[in-house]
């Protein structure tokens, strides 16, 4: 409902809505800094009328939130990119706001598992909508799935400009007993054990380390199987 500010009464805001009675709406819901002057027009929820008192209940909030919902409904579709900020850390994941709060799935954050997902409250953040829910107002977005896609591309375009015999810069981002993986932007190489070193090491943490940067020697590229061998750029000694 369209409604019109008649006055502000402690921390209530009285609002003509055009029936017998006044609607009422508590300040907080103008936010902190409540700026309300007699006189406003703003659009209304009603909310609940006190069959005794014949109070009528109004929410602001409410009706900005279902404003925005229809707005986003309108303009967005599952499969589509939304931009937003998170907001806090829920049951299960994250909440976004994009315009409407969304549900960002703790499993859907980042390509590989997330220490700690609190890292991201109130950082901006874009993901794709995989759900919406018209009736329970609920949309879920992945921001993992859109990662994925962008390193797909990425991992296409390595594929056909690599080759065999060049230095490259890699990230540690796996350690196994038989050697480390190392991101390349798009797909991540296999630095083998007996491809770091001309010695003998008991594991390949003595040598690099996880989430370290480092130069690699591409030593062989198989693009069929989307596998590539790397070496250290130079080969420790004994």
């Amino acid at each position: 409902l369209k409604g019109k500010v008649l006055n502000v009464v402690n921390a209530e805001v009285i609002i003509d809505i055009g029936y017998k009675s006044e609607g009422v709406i508590p300040l907080h819901e103008f936010g902190e800094n409540a700026d309300v002057d007699i006189g406003d027009e703003i659009e209304v929820l009603l909310d609940e009328i006190d069959e005794q008192t014949g109070m009528i209940r109004l929410s602001k909030r409410k009706a900005d939130r279902i404003r925005a919902w229809n707005e986003i409904l309108k303009t967005h579709k599952e499969g589509d990119v939304v931009r937003g900020v998170v907001q806090r850390k829920i049951k299960g994941g994250l909440l976004v706001d994009v315009g409407v709060p969304v549900f960002l799935p703790a499993s859907q954050v980042n390509l590989r598992r997330t220490h700690d997902i609190s890292d991201f409250i109130n950082e901006p953040v874009r993901a794709r909508i995989i759900k919406i829910d018209s009736e329970r107002m609920n949309i879920v977005v992945s921001r993992r799935k859109l990662l994925e896609e962008e390193r797909q591309k990425k991992k296409e375009d390595l594929l056909k400009d690599i080759q065999e015999g060049e230095i490259r810069h890699g990230t540690v981002k796996n350690i196994a007993d038989f050697g480390a993986f190392v991101d390349l932007g798009g797909i991540d190489g296999l630095l083998h054990i007996t491809d770091m070193t001309w010695g003998r090491i008991n594991h390949p943490s003595e040598l690099v380390q996880l989430d370290q940067q480092i130069e690699v020697k591409v030593l062989r590229v198989d693009r069929e199987r989307e596998r590539i061998a790397l070496g250290l750029k130079q080969k420790q000694a004994s």
